[in-house]
């Protein structure tokens, strides 16, 4: 039974920590809060078991259809190759964005241009004012870090609304990355500073592993650990969570920080695999960043926000993207594509709980 806030002012100390673990045990954590029911939903439904990999099944579908409609281009080496080997940046923004929302922040809109401003960074100092490449990847990484301390200090400390906040610091963080740059793309980073991002690792770049190893990080401390476990808490109820003794408000800034380290070293990986940057392309993974993540609660969990659920859905999107491009559907069908899915991915979402409630 998940407690409410009255009930645990009616218990001791310990009993409201173990009504509210086990309240989460019962309802764990997605875009609401959940109860008993969906205990019973996970557990003993098929309609649930089929729901976890329902995505799968149509990515299964989607690349059967794209390979019957173009063989001689879709079913090559090259082409997952591409698909597989081109998405580390998104991999680690929607990592990133995970860190916020798994606590109950759910709009931090300002992580691509964090990542943005990091990736404009490397090459500025290095390529401009003739920074070592690694002293200038170290202060890319510090300033997106603090970027994520400021953020949570706003949102968590003063109190003001996370959109505001995350909307204003990306457009400002954006206009920071256009002056450094002169509104231009900086390129011309050592060529031996892209085996960090395109090493070949079994005919992919590294930094597919490493999005990989990222993910399934993620996905450990938020099933395994007692910090995973306190962010579900503090996700589902933030009252009881600090009358059971978390420190909620410690939590919540933890992940923005986070969310701001992860944002910096995917800004350095990328910037390491393409030689340069171009801070106009930050806009473009705002939607993609928010469509995978929520198509993500989809998938392997369906109802809450997870790793591995997103790492399928970020995959399953360029997928779907790549192939229609092969079938020489012109290039705004990305933004369509990623519009959609965001739609359909909440209205999933919305159902599940609904369902499990």
């Amino acid at each position: 039974m998940t407690v409410t806030a009255p009930e645990a002012h009616r218990q001791p100390g310990r009993g409201r920590g173990r009504d509210l673990r086990r309240g989460a045990r019962a309802g764990g954590q997605g875009p609401h809060g959940r109860g008993r029911g969906q205990k019973e939903w996970h557990g003993h439904s098929a309609g649930y078991q089929g729901a976890r990999f329902a995505v799968l099944t149509v990515w299964a579908l989607l690349i059967l259809v794209y390979g019957l409609a173009e063989p001689d281009t879709f079913l090559t080496t090259g082409t997952f190759q591409t698909i597989f080997g081109s998405q580390q940046a998104l991999v680690f923004l929607t990592a990133a964005l995970l860190c916020t929302i798994c606590v109950g922040e759910f709009v931090d809109l300002s992580v691509p241009y964090v990542f943005g401003l990091a990736a404009m960074i490397v090459p500025v100092l290095n390529v401009q004012h003739g920074w070592n490449v690694w002293l200038a990847s170290l202060v890319a990484i510090a300033v997106a870090t603090a970027c994520g301390a400021v953020n949570g200090a706003l949102v968590v400390r003063v109190g003001v609304n996370t959109i505001v906040v995350t909307l204003g610091m990306g457009t400002f963080l954006l206009g920071i990355a256009l002056w450094i740059s002169h509104l231009t793309a900086v390129s011309g980073l050592p060529s031996s500073f892209s085996k960090i991002a395109l090493l070949d690792v079994g005919g992919l770049p590294i930094s597919f592993y490493e999005g990989l190893a990222l993910m399934a990080g993620l996905a450990y401390v938020h099933l395994a650990t007692p910090l995973g476990r306190n962010m579900r808490f503090v996700a589902a109820n933030r009252e009881v969570s600090r009358l059971a003794g978390v420190r909620v408000n410690r939590l919540r800034f933890g992940a923005f920080v986070a969310a701001g380290l992860i944002s910096g070293i995917g800004g350095v990986i990328a910037t390491a695999a393409t030689g340069g940057f171009d801070p106009i392309v930050s806009h473009s993974y705002l939607m993609p960043v928010f469509a995978s993540v929520f198509l993500g609660t989809a998938i392997l969990q369906p109802g809450r926000f997870n790793a591995l659920g997103t790492l399928v859905a970020v995959y399953f999107l360029a997928t779907g993207i790549l192939g229609l491009q092969l079938m020489g559907v012109a290039a705004w069908v990305s933004d369509v594509f990623y519009g959609g899915v965001l739609v359909i991915a909440v209205t999933i979402s919305t159902l599940l709980h609904a369902r499990s409630s």
